[in-house]
Formats: structure tokens, sequence, C-alpha cells
């Protein structure tokens, strides 16, 4: 299995679902080889991670946003691209020293060394798309060097799959792929490893707000164009001016931040609307638990963990119906996410009435019980054994 990170060494939610999605296949029976492009010691018992000892973690923090970068363009750029050729040619040892049936390769970065290891061992290709190109860019064609990666992978690959049937039929119709050669295998939560709220909530100044009637609104997620942020404050202007006693906390980082803090200001919100850095742990835990609702108002979001993180903390989610947890999730608010009047509208409603946020609670509790990455990796397992076979045939 190649893949481009794995927690703590983790900018968004791919290494997330790798990490999930690796637990229940190895409870399946599968063993797992785990190559990552970077030096590091973390280990874990259902699956072993090999290290190719390619750059510092720190190097490659800016991998969901390809669509900034071309060959040459910059110090970063020039590093994505190095590091994506050296990974391919660490394979190259990798795929000699070590006895494998199968490769499974997640998302572009690591399309070329999966398709360098095919080539050496005959063995048969599974490429899993968490997000294509045009994802990161928002609905636009993005780079033309990684789309033609992306187009050169799934086009050779043996099998994909897609985390959603939006992801599916975008790949059919941006690429050309047989829909018959893509299977919809959709993310999920393990609650394993989730970690429960500890001591006082240490967004103090949220708390006392929250005494004095205000409620707090939150999006947590990449600052870029793929994420709707631009459309989400404007749409908090309009929840404003109904209901002035609304904070809105923004956390996480992105070639946006600027904009978006300018979009604030020039918007006349800038006192209801807080910023703040990317967070892990405590912070990262806290910032679901304060907030009376959590907002993922993707223009283009694949699959979308957030939502379901944020149940764990019972905190309701208003959801992007461009989102493949849409396909899932039903305990939700849904808004199309250009439409900036209904998701004011939906956010007003929410904050104004305790009766719909009790209810949403409720019905997201029990769905949240029910949550298993199991159906996937059975799906996973059995694409496994199909083109195991086949190569054996």
């Amino acid at each position: 299995m190649l893949g481009w990170e794995l927690p703590p060494h983790n900018s968004g939610g791919l290494g997330v679902a790798c990490l999930q999605l690796s637990k229940s296949l190895s409870k399946l029976g599968a063993k797992i080889d785990f190559v990552v492009p970077y030096v590091g010691n973390e280990q874990f018992d259902f699956m072993n991670v090999i290290y190719a000892k390619l750059a510092h973690p720190a190097v490659i923090s800016g991998v969901y946003d390809s669509a900034t970068f071309y060959e040459g363009s910059s110090t970063l750029g020039k590093d994505i691209y190095s590091v994506e050729a050296n990974y391919q040619k660490a394979i190259e040892k990798i795929v000699i020293e070590t006895d494998f049936d199968i490769i499974h390769a997640h998302d572009w970065l690591t399309f070329r060394a999966a398709l360098r290891a095919r080539e050496l061992s005959g063995k048969p290709l599974i490429l899993h798309v968490h997000s294509i190109e045009s994802d990161r860019a928002g609905g636009k064609h993005g780079n033309p060097l990684v789309h033609e990666i992306e187009r050169m992978g799934l086009s050779i690959a043996d099998r994909i799959v897609a985390v959603s049937e939006l992801t599916k039929q975008k790949i059919v119709h941006e690429y050309g792929i047989p829909a018959d050669k893509i299977v919809v295998a959709h993310n999920s939560l393990d609650l394993d490893f989730m970690e429960d709220l500890q001591g006082d909530n240490e967004y103090r100044l949220l708390s006392k707000l929250k005494q004095e009637g205000y409620r707090v609104v939150t999006n947590i997620g990449r600052l870029t164009i793929q994420k709707g942020l631009g459309g989400f404050l404007r749409a908090a202007q309009l929840v404003v001016e109904k209901q002035p006693k609304t904070i809105f906390l923004i956390i996480g980082s992105g070639d946006q931040k600027r904009e978006l803090i300018e979009l604030a200001a020039s918007l006349g919100i800038a006192r209801n609307v807080i910023f703040v850095d990317f967070q892990r742990g405590k912070r990262w835990r806290d910032a679901f638990a304060i907030s009376d609702l959590f907002v993922m108002p993707s223009i283009s979001e694949p699959f979308g963990l957030t939502p379901l993180e944020a149940a764990y903390y019972d905190t309701p989610s208003l959801i992007s119906r461009q989102s493949g947890i849409a396909e899932v999730l039903q305990s939700c608010l849904k808004v199309d996410f250009w439409d900036i009047h209904k998701m004011a509208d939906q956010i007003i409603s929410f904050v104004s009435y305790d009766g719909l946020q009790s209810s949403l609670k409720y019905d997201l509790n029990r769905e949240l019980s029910k949550l298993s990455w199991d159906k996937t990796a059975k799906t996973l397992l059995s694409t496994y054994k199909e083109h195991h076979q086949a190569v054996a045939i």
C-alpha cells in the first residue's frame, strides 16, 4: 500500500482515512506493508510501515494544494515534484525486497510510484481516489501536470476505488474511464481512534460569550478554494444581520487565509469571525465541542470526514450537497454550496431553535453508533481477491 501521509504526519483527512481503513483490512486478514515517503518511527500493531526516507514531513505539508504548484515554480513546487519523483525511485528497491500480492495506492502523489511497482512486479494495481485535481482546484481544471498523472494512472490501473458515487461520476466524466472499472467504497470513522474531551475547554473567550447567549458556528479544514469558505463568509454576513450574537470560528491554514480575513473585514463581520491556525489534539477536539453547529460548505468534497468527527463531539452539521458524505449521512442539514441565502437561512434556523438542535443530535447519535469501516474493508478485500485470482489464472 502506497500512501503520502499517516498521522501524526498528516495535513488533512487522507492520512486518517488510510490509517483507519488499514486497521479494518487487517481485521479481515490482510497483511499490509504501508509505504510513506519520509523519515519516521511510528509503527502500528495492525500493519508494517515502511519509511522510504526521502524527506522530512514538513516539506510535503502542502500536498492538497496541487493547483498552486507547477514544476520549477517555487521551492515548495520543486520539493513536491522532487519528493514524488524520488518516491518512484525508492519503490524500485522496495519492490525487490518485499513480497506482496496487490499494489494499492492512494491519490495522485503515489500514482507514478505505483505504476512503476506494477511494471516491475506484474502485480495488480488498485488506485484509491480520495480526490481528483478538479476537486482540489474548486471545480476548475487545476494543475495540468497533476491532471495528466491522474489520467495516466487511472487509465492503466486494474481497478479504481472511489470514495463516493460523486467521485466515481467525476472520474468517468473527466477522464473517460469506464464506469464498470470503478468501485465505490465510502469512507467512515473508527470510533476507537477518537479521543474523549478532557478538562476545561481551551476556547475560554468563546465559553464566556456562550454564557452571554452567543452561538458558535465552526468550520475546520484547509483554507483553499475547494472548501467554499468565500460563500460561507457571505452567508455569515446574512446570519449576523438577523442573529448578531453568532460567532464564526474558522480553524485551519491554507493559501486563502489572508484573502478570507480581508473578505470578513470587507463584509463588516470581522468582529464576529475568529481565525485560528491548524490545530491538533486537545484544541482540535475542543473546537468541535465549543461549537453549536459545524459547517462544511465545500464546492467539491469527494467525501469529507469532518462532519463525522464533529458528530463524535455531539456537534450537528450543515454540509454541502456537493460532497460524498451527503450520500451516507442523513442526520444533518444539507445545502448547495452556491446557495448562500439558503445556507444563511439554515444557520439562522439552527441557532434560533433549540428543538432543531436536540432533534438533530438525537438522530446523529444513533447514526454515529452504527459507523464502521468494515463494509468498505470487505469491498476492498473482495477486489483484492478478484484481481489476485485473475493473475494466478
